[in-house]
């Protein structure tokens, strides 16, 4: 029996590589989810014919538990509540790591520590759970901001580096003394410690990070997840869990590295700086208005546009105005203007938000262009709609030495002959920060729900 899992669990290892390879690309990634699931599936069912590990009772109250909620958030969740979710997920992650590290402790303290227990094992149960509580309360953290329930805004702590990393440097301590000795009462009150410690820092490290920096928060904690489950893993000798947790640590990580560079931010910028709170950076003064324009006219610009570049951000995602945007997009195009989708890589609430809101609605893979390829054509393109984008097309951001965004790779809208800015009103974006495109000469802004006003558009089309 042991023989067959193993086979299996390197059967499910191989669906797991091969369906995060096929995720790269938008054409396979259906099929690569549905092998990763396959997998995952594979690798559960091996498992629980392993009758020493399991109580089928229990395990079969989880799944009807787990199923319905899973179907409930399925049916509910909107667009706009994806982040706050994978979010969620990520954090749910982290404490089923952790509590995978608890019970083998547990375990070993009911049965008997002996003094030459396997260090490395006594190590990663020490990390699973360090790792798993900062992820499982970061990303509750992360679900509250993100959400609305508390403020996005960052919540700087006086000294709160240098009281993370003190409570960091006594997690270090108190686990290597723990890993000497792991038996009796003092075993039992370090392990209490260090897990309530671990919750907290989760807490004490994302409180400070807010307005832009939320999706490289997202990702780093996915990535920490990962790290979590493999080091369960190890805990209990499962060789799949180790495989599927370095999978996602490693890429969840790749994808951090891409959200910062993305950004022109270091992960310690991300973690230490506290963006978005009290700075002496705060930009240029801004001189000009605001130009308000109309549907109608509008209209007479599109309709005589032969490019137009649309770029979408979290206001398209909070109207749910993609399916209207694409109903344009393919009324522009059979009036012969040349459409394209620019997105930038920290567009929306989470890593591929606006990717997947688009998919949603239809819109031809091929017409999503990267930031890297569509800024060479800005000078040329005809017509520039940005919907609920701010911080991505911040001309301050290339030209503001002041600005705390300055340095950051951006979609160059400014250069298109003409840009109309579709906003609720006149309030910033996430990070706090004033979009000086909103004042420049060839910008137009178009104010109300992003829905309502692609829709009247359309009508424009259609009368």
């Amino acid at each position: 029996m042991l023989w067959f899992i193993n086979i299996a669990y390197i059967a499910a290892s191989i669906l797991f590589i091969f369906g995060i390879k096929m995720l790269g690309n938008a054409t396979t990634a259906r099929r690569g989810n549905l092998l990763s699931s396959l997998g995952m599936l594979l690798a559960v069912v091996v498992t629980l014919l392993n009758k020493g590990i399991l109580h089928y009772g229990l395990i079969l109250a989880g799944i009807v538990i787990g199923a319905a909620i899973g179907a409930i958030a399925a049916k509910r969740v909107q667009m706009t509540g994806m982040p706050e979710l994978v979010a969620l997920f990520n954090g749910f992650g982290g404490l089923a790591s952790l509590l995978v590290g608890w019970a083998e402790f547990a375990r070993a303290e009911k049965i008997g520590w002996v003094y030459d227990y396997p260090l490395f094992t006594a190590a990663v149960i020490v990390l699973t759970v360090l790792i798993g509580g900062v992820t499982f309360t970061g990303s509750l953290v992360a679900y509250l901001k993100l959400s609305g329930k508390v403020s996005g805004s960052p919540t700087i702590l006086p000294q709160h580096n240098l009281i993370n990393a003190g409570i960091l440097l006594v997690l270090v301590v108190l686990g290597a003394i723990l890993c000497m000795n792991m038996g009796g009462w003092l075993g039992v009150g370090l392990f209490a410690l260090i897990m309530i410690l671990a919750l907290g820092l989760g807490v004490l490290g994302v409180i400070p990070i807010g307005g832009g920096d939320m999706p490289v928060v997202i990702s780093f904690l996915n990535s920490c997840s990962g790290l979590a489950a493999a080091a369960a893993g190890f805990v209990i000798f499962n060789n799949v869990l180790i495989v599927a947790g370095c999978l996602v640590g490693a890429s969840g990580l790749i994808l951090t590295v891409i959200m910062c560079k993305a950004m022109n931010r270091t992960l310690g910028n991300v973690f230490f700086s506290g963006f978005g709170g009290s700075t002496t950076k705060t930009g240029a003064a801004t001189e000009g208005e605001m130009k308000a324009s109309s549907v109608e006219d509008a209209y007479y610009v599109l309709e005589a546009a032969k490019s137009v570049v649309v770029v979408p951000g979290y206001g398209m995602a909070v109207a749910q105005a993609q399916h209207a945007v694409k109903e344009l997009g393919s009324i522009l195009e059979d009036n012969g203007a040349e459409v394209r989708y620019a997105i930038h890589p920290v567009a929306g609430r989470m890593p591929g938000h606006m990717n997947v809101l688009l998919a949603e609605a239809d819109v031809p893979y091929e017409q999503l262009c990267e930031m890297d390829a569509v800024n060479p054509l800005m000078p040329t393109v005809d017509v520039a709609i940005v919907i609920g984008a701010n911080d991505v097309v911040n001309p301050a951001a290339s030209e503001d030495e002041s600005s705390p965004i300055y340095g950051m790779p951006i979609i160059n809208v400014y250069e298109a002959k003409t840009v109309y800015a579709l906003k609720r009103g006149q309030g910033a974006g996430f990070s706090g920060l004033v979009n000086t495109l909103f004042f420049r000469e060839n910008c137009r802004m178009l104010y109300g729900d992003a829905k309502s006003t692609v829709s009247a558009l359309v009508s424009q089309f259609e009368d």
